[in-house]
This record gives C-alpha cells, structure tokens and sequence, in this order.
C-alpha cells in the first residue's frame, strides 16, 4: 500500500510544485489531543495573483486535452487516494477531530466524487437547434468556465473541496483551491498531492491555505472567473457580494437549521434512530444536521426520553481513543459558541435534558426540551451535538415550524404514511427532503444545495455540475456553400 506523509506539504503551498507561501506558517493543531499536526504554508495575495496567471495559462492548454485524457486523471486520482487513504485517514481524525468511521466515509466520498466527475466528460456537451436559414447548422456547446475559485470548510475537507475540484477539472477547468488553515492538509495538500501523482499538468491546480484574506483574494483575483464556496452563511454572503459585484458566476452551500419532522403515526424507533444520527454525526458539525426536531405533542414525552437515553450512551474523548463515539468541536472557541446558544435557549424556556456543558472543545451531547420558535436553539445553526425538540399539535403548524427558518437546505420527515409524507415534502422550503431517513444525505451524483440562507440554488452533482463549471456558446456554421 502507498504511502502519503506532511512532508511536502509542511509548511508550504501548492502552486506549480511545493513552495514557502508569502504569509508564513501557522500550526495546524489537533482539537482531539491538542498536539501540533504540522505546519500550514499561508498565501498572500502575491501567491494568489501568481498562481492564478499561471492557471490561467494551463487551463488553456488543459481545456483541449481529449476527454480520455481528462477522464484518465480523475480515475488515476480515485485509485491513488484509494492507496494511501489508511495516512488520509489519520490525518482527517488528527486535522477535524473525526471519528475514524466518519474519516473512511468522508474518504469513500472523496473517491465517489473522483469517478462521477470521469463520468461528466463523456456526457452531452451541448444541443443542436433550429436556426431559420435550413442551410445552416445551429447549436450550443459547453465550454469551460476557466479558472475556478475553490473555498472549502473544515468540517468535511477533503470531500467538499473534491466535490468542486473534481468536476471543475473534468470539465477542462484549472483550479484555485483555499482551504481552511485548521484542515489545511486534509483539505488541501492531500489534494495536491493525488493530483500530481497521477500526472495533472502542472499549473491547473494550486492549493492556497488561509484566511479571509487569501479567500477573498481568490474571489478578487482577474483570473478567477467562477467560485464555490462552502461554508458560513455570513461568510458566503460576503462572497456573493464580492463576487457578484464583479460579475463572476458564484456556486455558494452554506450553512442550514434543518427540521427533522416526526408525525404522531411515525415509526418510533426509525425516528429516534434518525435523529440520533442527525444531530449527533461528526459532532453536528455537518450543514445537514438535524437542529431542529418537531415532535407531535402525543409522542413528544417517549421521544425525548429516547434521545435522552442516547445522549448519555455516548462516550466523548479523543478520537483515537477505542470505544470514543462522539469527538471534540474543531475548537474551543466553537465549544464556547455553541455553550452561549444553549445557555441563551435556557435563559428563554427551554429546559435542559441532558449535558449543556463542556470541557474545552468536548461538548457534552445535549437534549434540549420545551424549545419555542422564539428561542435561541430553535433560530439558530448550533453546528454542536445539540437536541432542540419542539412540540406540535398539527400538521399544518408543524409546517409552518419547519418553515420557519432563513435557512433552507435538508429537512426529514417521519409517518408511516408515505403518501401523506410526500404531501408535505412538497411543501417543505428545502432542497432535499428524507422522508423516514435523516437530514444527513449527500452522494456525489445528486442534485445538492439549498435555498434561502443556505445558498444561491446552486447545485452540486452528477450532471448538474455541467451548469456550474461550463457556460454556453452559441455557433452557428454555414453547411452549404453559396
């Protein structure tokens, strides 16, 4: 099996090969054990100006490299993390405080992307269309975007950053990718290093790690001509605007207050077991999770008692450490965020179930009850192992609460009705809905992202990618000569 370590990456950027970056170093620090995983190269806006004049450059010679050529990459690509993803692995668990079977689907995930984006080269490219004058041909052809701004998260590095790279690559783009300084290998340098492995030419990907300035200096950047970002909706916001303004196409998923809906003729047992997982999966630290849980008042005292139950059957600590089950936030400072939402919901009513405390960067998985629409855990993206459960006593104000919200992007709902489910899955404000599953649903050939708070409509995904990455030309050609 291959092996992959920091060392070329420690300390340095990607960009034409393994350079010092113009902002320094800082330390990527473990939230499971505190130790110092490496050091992270910064880029400055020098590193981002040179690194996109170079894309640029290869992006023109990489947009007419035949479809084989492109699809060979990306498949080469899927088998080398495959190779190396025992050292990927450890490195996701070490950077994001995973828990390591989180770390081997969020690598799973990462290959998946890997191969769908093969598959995109050899989809339709275009249409032909009617054009008045019989002898000529008309039609409209994808042709790539160009340079593509990739701001990635910390939560799940490595897939969401993929989830761009891939496809933007297939498609004939060259890539800027930012990733966040505290998963700056897992989310950056690993990616470099696959590519260059199996042959990517030089100059059609730069990994730039850094802050809101490298970020924004990508966005700014004359070379950019399209950016996806994942992250915050605050922080994405300030993206559109930047990038609006400069009238670049923009791919924003963003954050998300999803409500899990449980009927009064739901499947107990299936419920609880979806919102477990739904809020409890990587720490809540997933835009999909479950923040907000609707219970149907007759069932509403067995359901929480059931999460209750959970909460206190997992075993926080290290990552590393056999029989954990529930790993640290990624900082402390986000323990302390997600602590003042739930000290704000019990200063507004809601009456504490389990946990409400934490020790550093370990939250205590909590339960949450009596949470009103008015309250501070039902308004919010906790993004903590965090329960709110609000009560209802019908279907349509039970609507009406999972509609109240900014956000828009995952919703589940449980009945044994199926046909009664799909009636208010249609009319849920949400861009996936789950019914009798979990929030928490992604793959790398559907249709992803939300509306509202929680993104532009942008989606990620199978063919739907086609729209983000290639714009239309419309070529019309004379076929007999006068």
């Amino acid at each position: 099996m291959a092996r992959w370590d920091l060392d070329e990456a420690d300390g340095h950027i990607y960009s034409g090969g393994w350079l010092a970056g113009g902002g320094g170093t800082l330390p990527v620090v473990s939230p499971g054990d505190g130790g110092q995983v490496g050091l992270a190269g910064i880029a400055d806006e020098h590193d981002v100006e040179r690194a996109g004049a170079h894309a640029a450059r290869a992006q023109a010679e990489w947009s007419r490299a035949s479809y084989r050529t492109r699809a060979d990459v990306l498949m080469r690509a899927a088998e080398t993390l495959r190779d190396i993803r025992a050292d990927v692995e450890n490195v996701l668990i070490r950077e994001s405080g995973s828990l390591p079977a989180k770390a081997k689907h969020e690598v799973d995930k990462a290959i998946d992307e890997l191969i769908a984006a093969a598959g995109l080269v050899t989809m339709s490219q275009g249409d032909l269309l009617p054009v008045e004058d019989p002898a000529t041909l008309g039609m409209a052809r994808r042709i790539p975007v160009g340079v593509v701004g990739v701001i990635a998260p910390w939560n799940a590095p490595l897939m969401l950053a993929m989830r761009s790279v891939a496809p933007a690559i297939a498609l004939g783009n060259a890539v800027l990718v930012k990733p966040d300084v505290k998963t700056a290998f897992s989310g950056g340098a690993v990616i470099a290093h696959i590519f260059e492995r199996v042959g990517l030419p030089a100059g059609v990907l730069h990994v730039l790690p850094g802050g809101a300035e490298t970020g924004e200096a990508v966005v700014r950047s004359p070379h950019t001509n399209a950016i996806s970002f994942t992250g915050s909706s605050a922080a994405g916001k300030r993206v559109g605007e930047v990038a609006g303004g400069l009238l670049k196409r923009v791919v924003l998923e963003l954050g998300g207050n999803n409500a899990f809906i449980v009927l009064a003729d739901a499947d107990l047992d299936r419920a609880v077991a979806g919102g477990v997982g739904g809020t409890f999966r990587h720490q809540g630290q997933i835009c999909m999770a479950t923040g907000r849980h609707l219970v149907h008042e007759s069932i509403a005292d067995e359901y929480v008692e059931r999460l209750r139950v959970a909460a206190e059957g997992l075993r926080l600590g290290d990552p590393r450490t056999p029989g954990t089950t529930l790993g640290p936030l990624i900082t402390t400072a986000q323990a302390e965020r997600v602590h003042g939402i739930v000290e704000e919901a019990i200063a507004g009513g809601a009456r504490v179930v389990h946990g409400a405390a934490h020790d550093g960067a370990f939250y205590q998985p909590t339960v949450l009850d009596g949470v009103t629409a008015d309250n501070a855990a039902f308004r919010n993206e906790i993004f903590g192992p965090v329960a709110p459960v609000t009560r209802f006593s019908t279907e349509e104000e039970a609507l009406a609460l999972a509609n109240a919200t900014e956000y828009g992007l995952s919703a589940a709902i449980h009945s044994r009705d199926i046909a009664r489910a799909l009636g208010f899955a249609a009319r849920l404000r949400a861009g996936m809905v789950a019914l009798n599953g979990q929030t928490i649903y992604d793959a790398a050939h559907i249709p992803m992202g939300g509306l509202g708070a929680s993104g532009n409509g942008g989606r990620h995904g199978g063919h739907w990618n086609l729209d983000e990455f290639t714009y239309w030309q419309w070529v019309t050609v004379p076929t007999i000569q006068r």
